[in-house]
């Protein structure tokens, strides 16, 4: 599904039988399936005011979510849809449509506050949907927004800066979008024409006066105000005058349909494609299909537990599964470009280093493209070994190809060599022996690409040829003895020169591998320290946005007559601007510390094989 999902007809993703929730695991393997970014449509309002109308306008369908004709709440728990994104490439359009709220037929009403609150945790936009008009009964029917600082929360421990938890909802709560079925009002304010945006803001303005009824109703405004600052409204006339067809809206042909409800069904629709945005996390993180069936089964699991949905907690969930995959996909991705980019043998070692280098850059790029909150960066460090294990079996293949192809070539060369080695054993035979050899090690070296193990095969060549040599020189009857001494030395001086070579090679290896070593930890850190830069300016910029909103509801506040209130916000927006002075000042050093650390953990094995490669090799001390 990682192209676009292709479902037909929603799927249940969390059931409520007997008064408890749990999530559909047929619902949750079709999200792990969806790798792509997910905009999430939630809907939430009473039992029969048309909420699966809306949602199957959105899928694209007359009928899918069941509608329903009777006083009966039709949808129980929550149900999913996945469609292609109409709008946006590459991204999948989830809708879920809640069961009605206040349905009768519930033992338990908190069962509603669960649905509400699961709904505004896994959408990035919230569509309430209620009859007639927003006024004192419709914001009392929406009490469950009300409940949502006992419901939910941002972090598993208090804040120690002092920020309250609901304060930070703002940094990971959806939009919201008020939609009023069956409007029969006009709009207008005082005479004059409004839109209905303005129509939406003047209904959630607070009422003056002190009496405990006014304070209760003023609650759900406040809860909206701040929990939601970015809001939209649509109003909708009746689809239709005839009774006959509301009951079976889902087989009626727009031409039944009254014009204006169809414009303003349209408009709603296009509102969402163009403007409903990607579900993200705080600091964020852009939530998949596969994130999306995680949390739901996280939050579900914690509200039957008797917990608080925490965020936080939800999130380092998340983590923890995402950054194992993020590992996974790295090294495959490590594997599969050496693979296809290196030619077995390669010509020297420095050329699969090479490789090695372009290839872990890129791993890692992955790794950080798919990993978030990497504590102690445990994860990347996993990834370091994985590939510093797989570099080490592809040089084994490549010593392995090398050392194959080089034997093949010599046993060719000197195949006819080998046969008629007797043929030597006459005076002057050792001559001739040392002609014919030097002419096989000048073919050799010719042969091209025959890689790392090239100077060791022929190497072990020549020392399964010195007793042979040495056989042959004692039975040349036409050397003097004085001449046999001379060839031996040569020999022997021949093939001490010729392990000094090896043994260069083997330390220049030594050497390209050790500063292969240190370009990857380097490569490591200069991604860590940029994506824990870009972390740090996400993090100040939800807290910026937690200012503002502050600010904006202070100056509304104030507007509106409510100067106690106003100033009681004081404390808290001091508190945020000194949480972002702080972050921007001790910026540098937080990220500083954290890569030292890092490099401190990574570096120190490096150091030791560096410290080993001296005691065997004196010509690096």
């Amino acid at each position: 599904m990682a192209s676009g999902p292709q479902m037909m007809a929603p799927i249940c993703l969390v059931e409520n039988k007997k008064e408890r929730l749990s999530v559909n695991q047929k619902a949750v393997e079709i999200l792990d399936e969806i790798s792509q970014p997910v905009v999430v449509v939630a809907i939430v309002g009473l039992y029969r005011t048309g909420k699966s109308y809306l949602m199957n306008r959105l899928a694209g369908q007359n009928h899918g979510f069941p509608l329903g004709s009777t006083v009966q709440s039709e949808t129980k728990g929550i149900w999913m849809c996945c469609v292609p994104h109409p709008t946006k490439p590459k991204h999948t359009l989830v809708l879920l449509d809640t069961e009605g709220l206040g349905d009768v037929e519930k033992g338990d009403p908190k069962n509603d506050s669960w649905i509400f609150a699961l709904a505004v945790l896994l959408s990035s936009t919230l569509v309430c949907n209620s009859m007639s008009t927003i006024n004192h009964q419709a914001l009392e029917q929406l009490h469950y927004v009300t409940e949502l600082t006992e419901l939910i929360r941002a972090k598993s421990s208090p804040s120690p800066d002092g920020i309250k938890n609901s304060t930070e909802f703002v940094s990971f709560f959806p939009d919201f979008v008020w939609t009023v079925r069956d409007f029969m009002l006009e709009l207008k304010l005082d005479g004059h024409s409004i839109t209905e945006d303005q129509y939406l803001e003047n209904a959630l303005k607070l009422n003056t006066g002190n009496n405990p009824r006014i304070q209760a109703s003023n609650l759900s405004r406040e809860c909206i105000r701040h929990f939601f600052p970015k809001r939209k409204c649509f109003v909708f006339d009746r689809p239709t005058s005839d009774k006959g067809l509301l009951q079976k809206i889902e087989t009626v042909s727009e031409d039944q349909m009254d014009p204006k409800f169809l414009e303003q069904t349209r408009a709603f629709v296009s509102y969402i494609f163009t403007y409903a945005k990607i579900k993200t996390l705080r600091e964020g993180i852009k939530v998949t299909g596969n994130r999306l069936g995680t949390l739901v089964t996280t939050y579900v699991e914690a509200i039957n537990s008797g917990a608080v949905p925490c965020l936080e907690d939800a999130v380092t969930t998340l983590a923890q599964r995402e950054n194992s995959a993020a590992v996974q996909k790295a090294a495959d991705h490590y594997d599969e470009q050496m693979a296809r980019r290196l030619r077995l043998p390669t010509d020297t070692l420095q050329e699969l280093l090479g490789e090695h280098t372009a290839c872990e850059k890129e791993a890692i790029a992955v790794f950080m493209e798919h990993s978030f909150k990497d504590e102690d960066q445990q994860f990347q460090r996993k990834l370091l070994e994985l590939i510093d294990k797989k570099r080490i079996i592809f040089m084994l293949r490549n010593e392995e190809a090398s050392d194959k192809y080089c034997r093949e070539e010599l046993n060719r060369l000197s195949k006819a060599f080998m046969e008629n080695i007797s043929t030597f054993s006459v005076p002057g035979g050792h001559g001739l022996y040392m002609e014919k050899r030097e002419q096989i090690e000048h073919d050799y070296w010719r042969v091209p690409r025959k890689g790392v193990k090239a100077r060791e095969v022929f190497q072990s060549f020549l020392q399964s040829q010195a007793t042979i040599e040495s056989s042959i020189l004692q039975a040349d009857t036409a050397l003097t003895a004085g001449e046999k001494a001379i060839a031996e030395e040569r020999a022997q001086k021949e093939a001490a020169e010729k392990e000094q070579e090896l043994l260069r090679q083997k330390q220049k290896e030594q050497q390209q591998l050790m500063e292969a070593q240190e370009r990857s930890h380097k490569e490591n850190l200069e991604q860590l320290r940029t994506k824990l830069v870009q972390e740090r300016e996400q993090l100040i910029r939800d807290q910026k946005t937690m200012l503002q909103k502050q600010l904006q509801d202070q100056k509304a506040l104030l507007e509106e007559g409510f100067r106690k209130k106003s100033e009681e916000m004081n404390g808290e927006i001091q508190r945020l601007k000194y949480n972002i002075e702080d972050m921007k000042r001790n910026s540098g050093s937080f990220v500083d510390n954290i890569v030292r650390g890092f490099a401190t953990v990574i570096f120190a094995p490096a150091l030791l094989v560096a410290e080993v490669v001296k005691g065997f090799f004196p010509i690096f001390k």
